[in-house]
């Protein structure tokens, strides 16, 4: 079996880190996985890519003639599939976990452009824009290594917190957020990277850590876990509904700064038609749902 264009960059990234820590965040993917995925490809194309030990990693001689190769049919690739999406105008939008009814029809209302969902893991903070397999992506911010992406912010809107009914602070209309500093909450994966840290209050704990009752992969995980008492979770205003569950119950959170949900692209995708997208999309008012 020929490798994978996914296999090549993964090979790239190594090899241009010589780290395979470094290149693994820099693909938002985890260390073993990534190590994984190279031996598979070694044994592909039966030669071996690196000289590794426990100090250093370093290119063989057929390392050094797949890089070359590698990153010429990458770059043709990339140059391929930009003609392809701008011929076709169809736009990939990268959603995180569960998505509101209709999205991807208001979407295509509001901007005007023909589109395909990539449904993301909440493990995967770029919501398919890292591994490319979305032009575009709906994220709550702050976004992923900043530096790679451009964004416009779609609306604004207040954090709530989600709790069972029978919680000591249930009965509160409005609660502060130094109420719940020490509660354990339900946290995302730690692949989620700042999304984690943002959904846990970390913005307004002045240093002091979450105290962390488990964690959730989806939006049904963190549900569940939230029923069976495990902790809290912070959710945006407008998905309040999609968290509606016998014996749960929501509030606004007083002393936390609000979530900004944005359209986020690619910093070097340079196409008119991405920004014309995000630009037609905040002047239509776009405001279906969306899950954090």
């Amino acid at each position: 079996m020929d490798p994978h264009l996914r296999d090549l960059r993964y090979f790239v990234a190594v090899a241009e880190e010589l780290h395979f820590t470094n290149a693994a965040q820099r693909l938002h993917i985890a260390q073993p996985t990534l190590s994984r995925q190279i031996r598979q490809l070694e044994r592909q194309l039966d030669v071996v890519l690196f000289d590794r030990n426990q100090r250093s990693v370093a290119l063989t001689v057929a390392g050094k003639e797949l890089l070359e190769g590698a990153r010429r049919i990458l770059e043709l690739w990339e140059v391929t599939n930009v003609a392809l999406q701008e011929a076709g105008e169809v736009l990939r939008v990268g959603i995180p976990s569960s998505i509101g009814r209709g999205l991807i029809a208001e979407l295509e209302s509001a901007s005007g452009h023909r589109l395909a969902l990539h449904s993301a893991s909440w493990t995967d903070p770029s919501s398919g824009l890292a591994g490319r397999q979305a032009d575009l992506a709906l994220m709550w911010l702050p976004v992923p290594d900043s530096g790679r992406y451009r964004w416009q912010v779609l609306r604004t809107e207040p954090r709530w917190v989600l709790l069972p009914e029978n919680h000591r602070l249930a009965d509160q209309e409005s609660i502060e957020f130094s109420d719940l500093i020490d509660e354990p909450f339900i946290a995302m994966p730690p692949e989620a990277g700042a999304a984690r840290d943002f959904w846990l209050g970390g913005d307004a704990r002045n240093g002091r850590q979450a105290k962390i009752g488990g964690e959730a992969a989806t939006a049904e995980e963190r549900l569940e876990a939230v029923s069976l008492g495990l902790g809290v979770c912070l959710l945006a205003e407008n998905n309040v509904p999609m968290y509606r569950w016998p014996g749960l119950t929501a509030r606004p959170v007083s002393g936390l700064a609000p979530c900004e949900l944005a359209m986020v692209w690619r910093a070097d995708d340079d196409r008119p038609t991405i920004l014309d997208f995000a630009n037609r999309v905040v002047a239509g008012g776009f405001s279906a749902e969306e899950d954090q």
